[in-house]
């Protein structure tokens, strides 16, 4: 069961190495071989959200039929075990959250690339007629 989350943990490891990449001051060549490189990467990588919506529809499914440890009858590892397993849910929960989110940023910030790219093309020509 871990290895999703250890395979997601990388994955949201190496989505926050590229955002960080990408953000950083950069020659234009150097930007745009990494804005270039990092374009013809997103669409492979997109696979990443079904499979994280998945995780979260498992993660809520788990929720809703989980033994409820609330009452006085519960014994204290029980409890602890309850909360336990909480607590990975929700880290869970975030995990499938950032690499959803980082993959949208990744996205958006080569498409920024890109348009300002076109529009300083544009610019050129315009200069030269």
């Amino acid at each position: 069961m871990a290895l999703q989350w250890m395979i997601l943990a990388c994955v949201v490891a190496a989505e926050a190495a590229v955002a960080a990449l990408l953000t950083l001051p950069a020659p234009r060549a150097v930007r745009k071989q990494i804005v270039g490189l990092t374009s013809m990467l997103l669409q492979p990588f997109a696979g990443i959200l079904p499979f994280a919506a998945f995780q979260l529809l498992d993660i809520y499914w788990k929720k809703e039929h989980r033994l409820m440890c609330t009452s006085e009858i519960c014994t204290a590892d029980e409890r602890i075990r309850f909360e336990k397993s909480m607590f990975k849910a929700q880290r869970n929960v975030i995990l499938c959250v950032s690499a959803c989110l980082l993959y949208w940023c990744i996205y958006r910030i080569c498409k920024y690339n890109k348009d300002i790219k076109a529009l300083e093309e544009m610019e050129k020509r315009l200069k030269e007629e």
